[in-house]
């Protein structure tokens, strides 16, 4: 799909997913680092516990389909060298902080008079202006700062942060997008633009509805573990099951009601309730909750009945339940159950990639989606350090041998 177009790969941590994503869709993806390897490289783990900065899982995660060079911008023969690299790309993708590049010369307006159809993403904290451009940054900064931190934790004690970094991976799909738009646009007018893609922007995105709570003048939703407070209202999302949790629409209202009245209906039929908790109106219960027409006690004593029900039951039993009876039952699967899944298995989702360096395959996630005219295929595996340096440099730019050796020796590659 993009194989005709280069991409130059500059991202840290940031925004490596961007540079894959596009590299899957068919990119020449060159991936940009400082001699010695990007701080990528030195995030666990590690294959086999050694670190190593090939060897790293992470880097492993966010770099296949890309090629990689070294090169120290910080020095004006590798400022030099990007521009050269600039004249042939057709997008540029960074993430360092505002102003960086540009106080190098190698900002957009510098590198657009070099190529003026150059579209360049930049993938930051907080975009590059307003007053908190200059701030640092952390995962749990950004998702504190964009919203959706408030929904994750307990009730009684302060928000918890996420266990696996988000943030940028919200705000690197969101760069690979507006990448392709600009794409779109530049088939019409020839010239390249500058994307200014903020974190913080991207990841309020998640908070689904739940940002519009307050400029509407709705009641704001809290967290609560498992669940979601809103207003007196303690709503559980999970629930327990016999071997672990399902997750579970136990909500009311016309488009949800029926699914919990179904429910009800079933779980009179095996004993859990009476009749007449079985006839509730589900579809009015939560304006009678939030009127008290209903006792908040009273929800609570249902919430317990739905608990022994779901405790009664494995995760597939529970699954088995929802296909045969139309419940909004899932199981909430282990990281071991996704890799096993015969959902993935059945459309190949995982797929092996071979490491010729360490002589051994190794089963990655897969592609992002299917096409079904033009495939995402894994041509390469996550480069090592300057693997592809004379490759581009010499066979590509025409540097000589004597260059090649000045520019290593100096530090400069």
């Amino acid at each position: 799909m993009l194989s005709p177009y280069r991409v130059l790969d500059l991202t840290t941590e940031r925004g490596l997913l961007c540079g894959q994503m596009l590299g899957d869709m068919g990119a020449d993806v060159i991936k940009v680092e400082p001699p010695g390897g990007c701080s990528a490289r030195s995030i666990g783990p590690f294959y086999k516990d050694a670190p190593h900065p090939d060897r790293s899982l992470y880097w492993w995660a966010y770099n296949r389909n890309k090629r990689a060079i070294t090169l120290d911008i910080e020095r004006d023969g590798g400022r030099d060298l990007l521009r050269r690299l600039i004249e042939h790309a057709d997008f540029l993708i960074e993430s360092h902080n505002p102003g960086y590049l540009s106080e190098r010369n190698l900002g957009f307006a510098d590198l657009t008079r070099i190529n003026p159809a150059l579209i360049y993403v930049s993938i930051t904290p907080f975009g590059q202006d307003g007053p908190k451009a200059t701030y640092a940054d952390s995962d749990l900064i950004i998702l504190a700062a964009g919203g959706p931190l408030i929904l994750a934790g307990d009730a009684d004690r302060p928000p918890v942060r996420l266990c696996i970094p988000q943030a940028y991976l919200h705000a690197s799909t969101d760069a690979a997008v507006a990448a392709l738009a600009a794409h779109h646009e530049r088939a019409r007018s020839g010239l390249g633009q500058h994307i200014d893609v903020a974190a913080q922007q991207s990841v309020a995105m998640a908070t689904q509805a739940y940002v519009l709570a307050a400029p509407l003048g709705s009641p704001e939703a809290r967290r609560m573990s498992g669940g979601v407070k809103f207003g007196p209202l303690d709503i559980p999302l999970v629930w327990p099951a016999k071997d672990g949790y399902v997750a579970m629409t136990f909500l009311f209202g016309s488009a949800l009601g029926i699914f919990t009245a179904k429910l009800m209906h079933f779980l009179c039929e095996q004993g859990f309730c009476d009749e007449a908790t079985r006839d509730k109106d589900w579809i009015a219960y939560g304006e009678q909750l939030l009127s008290g027409a209903e006792p908040l006690s009273e929800f609570e004593r249902v919430k317990e009945i739905v608990r022994k029900f779901t405790c009664s039951h494995t995760k597939a039993e529970l699954l088995q339940l929802a296909v045969d009876r139309g419940f909004l039952i899932t199981p909430v699967t282990t990281i071991e159950e996704v890799v096993e899944s015969p959902q993935f298995e059945s459309r190949g989702y995982f797929q092996d990639v071979a490491h010729p360096e360490l002589g051994q395959s190794f089963r990655y996630p897969g592609p992002f989606a299917k096409f079904s005219a033009t495939p995402i295929e894994y041509r390469l595996r996550p480069p090592s350090i300057g693997e592809h340096n004379s490759e581009i440099y010499r066979d590509e730019l025409g540097l000589s041998e004597r260059e090649m050796a000045e520019l290593t020796q100096t530090g400069i590659i």
